[in-house]
This record gives structure tokens, sequence and C-alpha cells, in this order.
């Protein structure tokens, strides 16, 4: 769609980049955006916020000179309109076609895609042990990751391909140098940095648990057991197995302070038992996952923070802006902690998701099995990513 040579109208469009209209959202702004993409994928995926009004009118209902006039009826002509589309062509001509016709527009740098390339690191302020802990955040897809910092040393959790340059770069200018970067377990809705880093001289991490699953590449990485600690100045990692969203699912507990969750636990929810095994194998893996819950997670101390691989649209950040929650606090809002264990697989089977777009080429290509270049690893992972088991918030039921 938007390499198409569309006669572009002879007016002057203003852009505005992903990250200034990120910044117009997290301030609360009124946003009125036009999406341009078809149906399908606005319905799979598009742009939210409390403040945002978001209108979804393909592009191709512009192309003729008399554009129908119910067409024109649905966009809003007495405030400034953003118009977008998947990479940034068709949304010029889309906002250019408007302004010829008296609308304030302008429209969105690199369309979605732009939005997908937006990568936010937050500190985590309730962290107390040793250094300093960051929260990545992804907005597009609720991807999360995490970087400790102490000293000289750091290491980074769940990093993604797409951005193996920042965590250098962050590194770098934290004046420190990157030791490890260590994977949770198989991930299905993003290609996995790991590889990247440890090519780059960075010492990839591994579930040994997960490697049962046909990692190709096992040889190559460090394999983290339950039990095994690493070491980031004065900060300790420690490996706690938590299999339940996976056979090899594997969390890290930060300096007993923060406990990275991978999939296994949110701050709204929990994980999905149905990526690995199917619908076949998901009862068993949710029964897995509960006794997970129950006797690894939960019997942490209440203030040990949790913070997962994602966050979906129904997650409130704390008031650092992470999403990350005490372990008590989920305890008391989250009614699927304290059920037994027949309600809680009842609970978690009933309402999930679509699965993660791209899932069967994403956990493939995590496994080694087939290649992606970087450009097909990014338009892989372009979607939400629906690891949890509920599409609404489990939080304050």
């Amino acid at each position: 769609m938007d390499d198409m040579d569309l006669p572009m109208p002879d007016v002057e469009i203003e852009s505005v980049s992903p990250d200034e209209l990120k910044d117009q959202i997290d301030a609360d702004e009124d946003v009125t955006l036009l999406d341009t993409r078809m149906e399908s994928e606005y319905n799979e995926w598009k742009i939210d916020g409390e403040t945002v009004e978001s209108i979804n009118i393909p592009y191709f209902e512009f192309l003729d000179d008399e554009i129908d006039d119910d067409v024109l009826a649905q966009i809003p002509d007495d405030r400034e309109i953003t118009v977008l589309c998947a990479k940034g062509g068709s949304s010029e001509y889309v906002a250019a076609t408007l302004k010829e016709r008296g609308y304030d527009v302008d429209h969105l740098e690199d369309g979605m895609n732009g939005w997908a390339r937006i990568y936010e690191r937050v500190e985590v302020e309730r962290y107390d042990g040793a250094g300093t802990l960051y929260q990545y955040q992804r907005p597009s897809s609720g991807c999360l990751g995490y970087l400790v910092v102490d000293g000289d040393e750091a290491a980074v959790i769940d990093p993604l391909r797409a951005f193996t340059d920042r965590y250098l770069e962050d590194v770098d200018d934290l004046g420190a140098d990157l030791q490890y970067a260590i994977d949770t377990h198989i991930h299905a809705d993003h290609i996995s940095g790991v590889r990247n880093l440890d090519a780059e001289g960075v010492e990839g991490v591994i579930p040994e648990a997960a490697v049962d699953r046909g990692v190709t590449y096992a040889d190559e990485m460090t394999l983290a057991a339950d039990g095994d600690e690493f070491e980031v100045g004065e900060a300790t990692i420690e490996t706690v197995y938590t299999p339940g969203h996976t056979s090899g699912m594997t969390s890290y507990l930060i300096d007993d302070s923060l406990l990275a969750t991978g999939d296994g636990l949110f701050v709204e929810s929990v994980a999905r038992p149905d990526l690995e095994e199917g619908d076949e194998g998901a009862e068993d893996a949710a029964r897995q996952l509960y006794e997970t819950l129950q006797e690894r997670v939960l019997t942490l101390p209440d203030d040990t923070l949790i913070g997962g691989a994602h966050f979906s649209d129904s997650a409130e950040p704390a008031d650092d802006g992470t999403y990350t929650a005490p372990i008590g606090q989920l305890e008391v809002e989250m009614d699927a902690l304290t059920m037994d264990e027949d309600e809680f697989v009842e609970l978690i089977l009933s309402d999930m998701p679509p699965r993660p777009a791209n899932y069967e080429d994403i956990i493939p290509t995590n496994l080694g099995q087939q290649e992606a270049d970087d450009e097909e690893a990014f338009e892989l992972e372009l979607g939400p990513n629906n690891c949890a088991a509920s599409q609404e918030s489990l939080a304050g039921d």
C-alpha cells in the first residue's frame, strides 16, 4: 500500500514523529488519529490511549477525485487530525487530499513501523537491590525488558533483536560494559536479541530447560539452570525455574528485589498456557503454571517486585511509570492467585485472546531452526503480544 505511486496533491504536509505523538499521548493531550490501513490490520493492532480518538477509513476511499460525502462525514473538521498508515506513504497522500479540502491535518512519519521503533527506558524506583534497575518498554507491542547496572557492569533480560545497538549504546552511556544478555524463554511474539548481542561479545544466556524444545545454538550459549547465579557488580541475578507458560519458562530474581517473570506473571494477568503444545496441552500447562505460581513465585516476600516481559492495554503503570508491582499487592488484586487449582485452570482457559501474530514463524526463528534478516524479523513481530491468558485485566477483579 505505502509503496504505490500516488498522485500527490500540490500542498505541503507537516509530519509528526512517533516520539512526538507518544509525548502528546503521555501528556494526556486530546489526539485524533485517522488510520488508513485495511480494517483487518486496524482491528488487530492500533494506537490506543485514554485521550486518543481513532478513526479507521482505508486509504482507497480517498483515491477518487470526488470523495464520498459519507467518508468525509466521519472525519472531524474542528480539530487537528494525524493521519497514519503502515509505513508513512499513503498517509501523506490522504493528509494532502484532506488539506486541499480545508482540514487541519498532519501525518505520522513512518506510520506504524515508526511507532514500533519507539523504545523507552524507565528507572524502577522501588528496586532496592545493588545498582540501578531499568525497565525497557515498547508501547507498540507491550514488550518489556530489564537492564541492571552496577558500577561498570550490566546485564539485560529479554532483549529484542531490533534494539541490539540500543542496549550497547545505553550501557556505554551509563559507563558500563554489558556482561550478560539473558532470555527468560523461547519467545512467541518477538525475535530475541540474545544471539545478536552474543555476537557482539556479550555472554548470551538461555534457560537450560528450554533447550529440549529444539534450540539449535545451545552449544554457543551459557545455559541457566535453576539456582544458577550471575554477578553484575554487587548485584546477583538468580535463576528461578518457573514452567507453565512454556516448559522452559525461567524467571530471574534480581538481587532479591525484582523477579523478572518473563511470561509467567504480569501485573494485570497470568500467562497463557497454549503456545507450546497448543490447545491439547493447554490444561496440563495451566496446572503446571498454577503449581509454579503457588510454590515458586508467591512464596517470595510480599515486597518482592514482579516485572513481566509484557504489558497489555489493560495494565496500569506504577507511580514510577513502570509495569511492576509487589507480589503482596498482586495477591490482593488478582483473584486468580488465590483460587484453588481447578478454578484457576478453568479461568485461564476461558478467555484467551488470539495467538500472537506470526508466532508460527517467530518461535522457530528464536529456536534457530529458520532464519530471518533484520527487516524480515522486524516485520514478523509487528502487532500486539497477546501472551497473557485473558483479554482483560485480572487485577482488581
